[in-house]
């Protein structure tokens, strides 16, 4: 496993798209294929991004700031407008002027325009932003404390980029004097792919165990998730060659930081034998040496829960926890496949961040991970 972790982590960033994650893909094709599974990869189109410089002056002093994903490029000197509010974006006028929202505005970060579960608050402020056409958007992080960008989106056609709450309010007590932002950045037609690995059971069915491979644009993700990759992987060695009442599906998925998803490409190929699908296990920020493994259940009959929970109390280590959603394991369990999701809780603070590197993970608790979902299986296959 841990070859497997350094190895992702290695590669740095792995975002949709760039040149590490069709590496990632490739290493991940290959372990499958050692493992001596039959292999299926799943190409769709994305949009992969690059930015070279970026810089922020007001008047001649130069400020921190930080490009957002997707941003498109811009070089532009322009009046400073200010909104707080939804009421205050929907009276200013900011056509051709660089546009700072704060506050409420950016409590969380907008929804993409291609989100399926993005609220009217989002499309509003979306539908707002571009009939405003400023000439660019700046905004402080926003409040939730992993990767506080307020847009990532490729199909948003702004010049955006983040600045430090400091940053924030000396532009803010200074709205008077005309700010200069310079974003060298592109946006490039590119391919994504999910990997697949299957094996066959003594009888028909299958249970699906994924995690994904890629990152956001500023981390090695090794708890975000190469670690749960690793061990998927470490899973398919050790279960190819078993005789297994079901047969297994390892997916590795793509696009579960930004959009496109993976989720919705395997979804249009899977659509033949989706219900046959027993169980759905997913592996997402399992690892961390400071965390404690947890586990939940979605869309699961009682009888069957209650059968898992005894399982997992045979590891002392492991905590059952409340239900979350935000992970490929969303797709099986909102389409009524029972699903079972891994994480690590106590330790938040490392997703999307550039401190989430291999030296974080633990190599025991993540075989603990394995030793869980063999036990799991077990109890599926009963």
């Amino acid at each position: 496993m841990n070859i497997a972790l350094h190895t992702l982590t290695n590669f740095g960033p792995r975002p949709l798209g760039s040149l590490a994650n069709q590496a990632a893909a490739d290493f991940i094709r290959e372990q499958f294929r050692a493992a001596g599974l039959e292999i299926e990869e799943q190409p769709y189109a994305c949009t992969a991004w690059d930015v070279d410089e970026v810089r922020l002056r007001l008047n001649d002093e130069p400020l921190e700031v930080e490009a957002n994903v997707f941003s498109l490029p811009c070089d532009v000197t322009a009046p400073l407008v200010c909104a707080v509010t939804i009421a205050e974006l929907e009276s200013i006028s900011a056509r051709g002027k660089i546009l700072l929202l704060y506050g409420d505005l950016t409590r969380a970060p907008l929804s993409p325009k291609s989100w399926f579960l993005k609220d009217n608050r989002d499309k509003h402020v979306i539908q707002l932003l571009e009939n405003i056409q400023p000439a660019a958007l700046l905004a402080p992080p926003t409040s939730t404390d992993y990767y506080g960008q307020f847009t990532e989106d490729w199909e948003l056609d702004l010049a955006a980029a983040t600045v430090p709450h400091k940053v924030a309010r000396r532009l803010i007590n200074n709205t008077d004097s005309p700010v200069h932002l310079n974003i060298s950045a592109r946006r490039s037609p590119s391919q994504a792919r999910n990997i697949l690995a299957r094996k066959s059971g003594r009888e028909p069915g299958r249970i699906v165990i994924c995690a994904h491979f890629d990152t956001k644009i500023n981390t090695p993700g090794a708890s975000d998730n190469a670690a749960g990759v690793a061990v998927m992987l470490e899973l398919a060695k050790r279960l190819a060659q078993a005789e297994t009442r079901f047969g297994l599906e390892f997916i590795a998925f793509n696009g579960e930081e930004y959009l496109p998803i993976g989720d919705d490409e395997y979804l249009r190929r899977a659509e033949r034998y989706f219900s046959e699908i027993h169980c759905v296990i997913n592996l997402d920020g399992v690892g961390p040496a400071l965390g404690t493994t947890s586990i939940t259940a979605l869309s699961m009959q009682e009888e069957l829960e209650a059968d898992l929970r005894k399982v997992i109390a045979a590891f002392p280590g492991v905590l059952w926890t409340e239900l979350w959603y935000e992970s490929n394991h969303s797709t099986f369990a909102m389409r009524g496949v029972p699903a079972l999701a891994l994480t690590a809780i106590g330790t938040r603070n490392l997703a999307h961040q550039q401190h989430d590197r291999a030296e974080g993970i633990s190599t025991a608790k993540l075989e603990e991970c394995v030793r869980l979902v063999e036990a799991v299986l077990s109890e599926l296959w009963k």
